[in-house]
């Protein structure tokens, strides 16, 4: 099978592992702060700080900005579920805004009429790793008064308007995530960045069951050098420092990553120029994708052949996959948000399917692939 993404280790990668493994730290040792730094640092973000995963890391930038019950937040249905989970983690109420169609991308457009009194923060998607026109979403933020988070799962080295989505510069928090379909892979991690030294130290408590063993944050009076204070309820949201070696070697790789699946991304557009089956997303006008996703987007005659077309090709051997079922459609939030319908957004499910994309991908692979959809798409013309 050859998958829609998939991550690329060497042999420094596992040096690297090693190294640790060898060492006198397994968890939380001198590795994690490096990676934090090195991702702060590559990014332009004053502060980064590590977790487990990229979801815990999204639960904890809301839980830093204070969403809470009572409140909303307006986000994507074109995503992995983690994105609005976050926020109902909080007890807030998920408001869905539609997408644009040409990019698959919340329609930052449509936002303004979505905010209610309730409404706190924005949760924006960089989806497939486009950005967002972030420039638009912070003026309407500021406008409105409410926090920017950027799920930003998708898209470590891309770029929006010059910046490195990362830095921070349009939103209060950007998240990333180092699955190992990804970018770059920690096995299970993700990250929180951010320049606010407040929300840096609420998302470091966080991660360590709403710990502090700083003085300055005392609360009380301590009783002996070993004091501690859990201020908050949190739980253990820490990456291992073996997780945060790996992401280090993987970090010094990234540009190489990102313009090997560009390069992929420009073969599989001429490749298939001006083709009968399908169309592709457009990149957001000043960005750089990273191209986490490759999706196509079926043409009218093949909208009702989708099924057919994806049995196809994952007989073939191609790890098709579709990106995604709107969030709306799951069971557990038609229960919480039973009269939500976003048609573009329906439109897009009905016709995304993501092909493969990742930077080992070799060019035998690749032309394996152009051959298996000309197959499949012939076979249902």
């Amino acid at each position: 099978m050859i998958p829609y993404s998939h991550q690329c280790i060497d042999e420094s990668d596992i040096e690297a592992v090693v190294e640790v493994l060898k060492s006198d730290f397994l968890t939380q040792g001198p590795r994690v702060e490096e990676f934090e730094r090195a991702l702060a640092d590559y990014c332009s973000a004053k502060y980064c700080v590590a977790f487990n995963s990229a979801t815990t890391a999204l639960y904890a930038s809301c839980f830093a900005l204070d969403l809470s019950k009572n409140d909303s937040f307006i986000t994507t249905p074109i995503s992995f579920v983690s994105t609005a989970n976050a926020g109902v983690y909080c007890g807030a109420k998920p408001i869905f805004c539609d997408i644009e169609p040409r990019t698959g991308n919340m329609d930052v457009d449509l936002i303004e009429s979505l905010i209610e009194k309730s409404t706190k923060l924005i949760i924006g998607v960089d989806y497939g790793g486009n950005p967002l026109r972030w420039d638009r979403l912070k003026d309407m933020a500021e406008k409105h008064g409410l926090k920017l988070i950027d799920d930003a799962s998708h898209a470590l080295g891309a770029e929006y308007k010059g910046k490195r989505i990362g830095s921070c510069e349009f939103c209060d928090i950007t998240v990333f995530s180092f699955h190992p379909v990804k970018p770059i892979t920690t096995a299970e991690g993700g990250a929180a960045l951010t320049n606010d030294e407040a929300v840096y130290k609420r998302l470091l408590m966080f991660k360590n069951h709403g710990i502090t063993r700083n003085a300055g944050d005392f609360e009380f009076k301590p009783d002996g050098d070993w004091y501690y204070e859990m201020q908050f309820l949190s739980f253990n949201g820490r990456i291992s420092d073996m997780q945060a070696a790996l992401g280090l070697s993987q970090l010094k790789k990234i540009d190489e990553f990102i313009e090997k699946r560009r390069t992929i991304a420009k073969l599989y557009r001429d490749r298939f120029k001006d083709s009968d089956f399908f169309d592709f997303t457009e990149e957001t006008k000043d960005a750089k994708s990273g191209y986490h996703l490759l999706p196509i987007l079926l043409k009218d005659d093949f909208v009702g052949r989708k099924q057919g077309i994806f049995k196809s090709l994952r007989t073939k051997g191609i790890g098709v996959q579709v990106h995604y079922i709107p969030i709306y459609r799951q069971p557990f939030y038609r229960g919480l948000v039973s009269d939500v319908y976003c048609p573009k957004t329906e439109e897009f499910y009905k016709r995304e399917l993501s092909l493969p994309v990742y930077p080992c991908l070799t060019r035998e692979n690749l032309e394996l692939v152009f051959e298996a959809v000309d197959e499949a798409f012939e076979k249902f013309k």
